[in-house]
């Protein structure tokens, strides 16, 4: 009887660090401003805490940026979320959001391209995967459809790639979380919040920076 107490700490002890582990991390935030605009921006980063924010990991391929973003002085200002671009120290690698419907939407573009096929593409240009097998992430392309040549695309584009309407598919209720959540699109002299998604994974908050395009110059957030 004497160990008891030993056993029972250690349980404690044990069920604390089982507690602390199941938790997702806590987002990251950033802040920036000039003379145009304010902006704050919270990373979501771990899959845990996406699926927290949105109620769906989103496959762990994605992280999620909560911004606000706040005209100074009364200045209007053109909110657009193709205006956000993501850079990664890590490997170079640099992202515009994607719309919703290109996360979750019905239809799919069929990239046909050194093996590569896409996963899903909107009005904003196709997007594509990696070469089957390796796990690479979604991708969106410059246009709205069509064939497109290799520019940008490095050895995985060498020869030109047809883009084809894909099957139907049956509507995902995803989609309409991800529309209500993410940042609105418009002119405006007041503050406005919401979501971008970034298909990005396994990412270091310390190895991500977010810029944004200001009348005052390019505002560059980064996180600890």
């Amino acid at each position: 009887m004497a160990g008891m107490p030993a056993k029972i700490a250690a349980m404690a002890v044990l069920a604390v660090l089982a507690f602390a582990a199941a938790k997702p991390k806590a987002p990251a935030v950033s802040r920036g401003e000039n003379e145009t605009v304010r902006l704050t921006a919270t990373l979501y980063a771990d899959k845990d805490a996406v699926k927290q924010l949105l109620g769906d990991e989103l496959g762990g391929h994605y992280l999620v940026v909560a911004v606000r973003v706040e005209p100074k002085y009364g200045k209007e200002v053109n909110v657009l979320r193709d205006d956000f671009v993501m850079r990664s120290d890590r490997d170079g690698e640099r992202t515009g959001p994607l719309a919703p419907s290109q996360i979750a939407g019905r239809g799919a573009l069929v990239v046909t391209q050194s093996g590569a096929r896409s996963v899903r593409g909107d009005s904003g240009g196709p997007s594509w995967g990696g070469i089957p097998g390796t796990g690479g992430r979604p991708r969106q392309l410059p246009g709205s459809g069509g064939s497109f040549g290799s520019g940008g695309m490095g050895d995985a584009g060498q020869s030109r790639a047809k883009v084809e309407s894909g099957a139907q598919e049956k509507d995902n209720p995803l989609l309409q979380v991800l529309k209500d959540k993410a940042l609105p699109e418009k002119k405006t002299s007041e503050a406005v919040s919401g979501l971008l998604y970034f298909p990005l994974e396994k990412q270091k908050p310390k190895d991500l920076e977010l810029s944004y395009p200001t009348a005052e110059g390019k505002l560059l957030l980064r996180w600890k």
